[in-house]
């Protein structure tokens, strides 16, 4: 289906309007960190002697925070943007949980030093946090077509597997996989930007070949399945993808790239024949993998019984599932968790892999619920984007996104809590890393985009007012005695 973009509009037609609900939930969010800052700021004076206030813990970070989404609120308001206003307020509460979860861990997890200065891991995540917020505000003002995108899908999809490919040589090894690339003194992960460009390119693909892929059919046994013709292009870039990745060995990537390809299938076609030859595929697949692979092999009896090896390979399961016990319902309270243990913290790659667990030992059940609400209430938003969607592609790339953080939010919290064998990717808009955010930030600026309803048309013109015999007398009245 052609493009419907809108059209361009020049300046002086752009009228500010407000987003009262919007304020509404910022104004609430603000009251929340500020509660959390200032709970987090009184428990560690409480445990360094000192008399508990209710300072915030660091009040020119969580000012510069709130600073930020209010800049990205305002910007919306002016340029008359009729978007969604329930994305930011959720992604913000999700943001400044994580700031509040870096400010509390030790500060030498990470340190970079940046133009002769030494940053520390709070002071990292801020930075990232307010660049990330930046990515969002300007795609949801600046970006009114979408031909960028779906003219060029092939282009993109080329140029994310030319990344990984170039990671796959000149990457940096860390804990045994390549995964990341390094520029100068910043470091990210392909990976990343690669899930953004899958989706874009399906849903492009999807879009164009949705009448053949949805009506015709190839007889696979039983199943009904799209013709292969069609079929096979989309496959084979998903294909070369996770092969990629899983001899980069980023097995968090390979599960969701493969969970967001067969999601996306069923949204563009509504063949659920499709989704669940997917299905066996995988298991098969993970079958061969767990005899062949040792890496995969690991993981797996990690899953099974982490206890078997609790000092070993086991150990970061293990002390995640004593976190959340420790936790219970309500939790410790922000600053109480985490005991050390021979002087480090309990679970390593804490700030990245598992945050959920020690977020689960601070605010308990009731906190950890409260999070997964605000990735439901992302996933509902660009699914109801979607269903609002100007035509199919928009519709396929809002589920696509809004899908991709919602598969990565249970992957990794599913990992934390051994309900699926531990990966290695982050918690959206919560774990430590600059790639992670301002990918997100990408994902979240882009459903923005998507949900703009267009320019308000202005208010009809008001009826002429009748004026009684009486009323009508004095008016001519006073025009005869002015003149």
């Amino acid at each position: 289906m052609r493009q419907m973009a809108l059209p361009a509009l020049p300046w002086k037609a752009i009228r500010p309007r407000p987003r009262w609900r919007e304020s509404a939930l910022l104004g609430l969010l603000a009251v929340t960190l500020f509660i959390g800052s200032a709970s987090l700021g009184a428990t560690e004076r409480a445990l360094t002697g000192h008399f508990p206030t209710l300072t915030p813990a660091d009040p020119r970070g969580l000012a510069l925070y709130l600073g930020m989404l209010l800049a990205v609120h305002v910007a919306q308001i002016l340029a008359g943007r009729r978007t969604d206003q329930l994305l930011l307020p959720a992604v913000g509460m999700l943001g400044g949980i994580g700031l509040l979860l870096m400010q509390r861990l030790p500060q030498d997890l990470v340190t970079q030093t940046i133009l002769g200065r030494t940053l520390t891991l709070a002071q990292l995540q801020l930075a990232w946090l307010v660049l990330a917020l930046a990515v969002v505000g300007g795609l949801a003002v600046a970006v009114r077509s979408d031909s960028w995108l779906r003219l060029y899908k092939y282009t993109w999809a080329a140029a994310g597997i030319a990344l990984l490919l170039l990671t796959l040589v000149l990457g940096v090894d860390v804990n045994g996989a390549r995964l990341s690339l390094r520029l100068g003194p910043l470091t990210g992960q392909p990976s990343e930007v690669l899930k953004v460009i899958l989706v874009i390119f399906l849903a492009g693909y999807l879009s164009e070949n949705r009448p053949l892929l949805a009506e015709q059919d190839t007889r696979f046994g039983p199943l009904r399945l799209p013709p292969l013709p069609y079929l096979a292009p989309m496959v084979a870039m998903w294909a070369v993808a996770l092969g990629i990745v899983v001899i980069q060995r980023d097995l968090g990537a390979a599960l969701l790239f493969f969970a967001v390809f067969l999601l996306l299938l069923y949204v563009g076609t509504g063949r659920a024949s499709a989704v669940v030859l997917g299905l066996v595929l995988f298991v098969a697949g993970s079958v061969l993998m767990y005899q062949l692979v040792p890496h995969v092999r690991t993981r797996v009896d990690i899953w099974l019984d982490p206890f078997a090896t609790a000092s070993g390979a086991g150990y970061q399961v293990v002390q995640a599932l004593h976190a959340f016990a420790r936790g219970g319902i309500v939790g410790t309270g922000l600053g109480a968790g985490l005991p050390l243990v021979g002087g480090s913290l309990p679970i390593p790659e804490l700030h990245t892999d598992f945050p959920f667990a020690a977020l689960g030992e601070e605010l308990g059940l009731a906190g950890i619920l409260a999070i997964l609400g605000c990735y439901l209430v992302v996933i509902e938003r660009g699914l109801r984007i979607a269903a609002a969607a100007a035509d199919e592609f928009r519709a396929i790339l809002a589920a696509g996104l809004s899908l991709v953080v919602g598969v990565q939010a249970f992957i990794i919290a599913a990992g934390n809590l051994k309900l699926i064998p531990l990966t290695g990717i982050t918690l959206p808009f919560i774990s430590y890393g600059g790639s992670s955010l301002l990918t997100n930030a990408v994902v979240v600026g882009l459903l923005l985009a998507i949900s703009d309803k267009g320019v308000e048309p202005p208010p009809p013109p008001r009826p002429p007012r009748r004026l009684s015999p009486r009323r009508l007398t004095g008016r001519l009245l006073e025009r005869i005695a002015d003149r």
